[in-house]
């Protein structure tokens, strides 16, 4: 079986959800919150956590509509992806990530905790729903 160093992103315009996988590939978990400040400052707390986790591929969530059309926080995600991973030194992958902090903010509920306390929870956790859905897509 292929090693796999990935780490994904959850951009928004406040914070950064940052997830990481085994190196098997098989499961993807929160890691980090960035609260986002300067692009080098960005830059360097994901440079850190991709050297520290020794990351070949980026995966960057694609905030699609429901109806699969891009918006403008499409074209924000699409653009910050790709100047992080080009700041990085990493080839990127963007993913669909419709619904993934619904899908955050259930887990946390379903571990007793309350996601509108702790936005950087979601952010996180968004982002391990989003490297999943592209570790599951590797194994098809």
């Amino acid at each position: 079986m292929t090693e796999v160093a990935a780490i994904a992103l959850d951009i928004g315009r406040k914070r950064i959800g940052v997830a990481g996988c085994d190196r098997l590939g098989l499961l993807a978990s929160p890691i980090a919150t960035i609260e986002r400040q300067s692009f080098e400052q960005d830059v360097a707390a994901l440079r850190a956590i991709a050297q520290e986790r020794q990351a070949t591929v980026l995966i960057a969530g694609l905030p699609l509509t429901m109806d699969g059309e891009d918006s403008a926080q499409t074209r924000h995600a699409r653009k910050w992806a790709k100047r992080y991973a080009t700041a990085i030194g990493l080839p990127f992958v963007l993913v669909d990530e419709r619904l993934s902090s619904v899908e955050a903010e259930e887990l946390l509920r379903s571990r007793g905790l309350q996601p509108s306390r702790d936005k950087g929870s979601i952010d996180r956790y968004a982002a391990a729903a989003i490297l999943q859905r592209w570790l599951d897509e590797q194994r098809i």
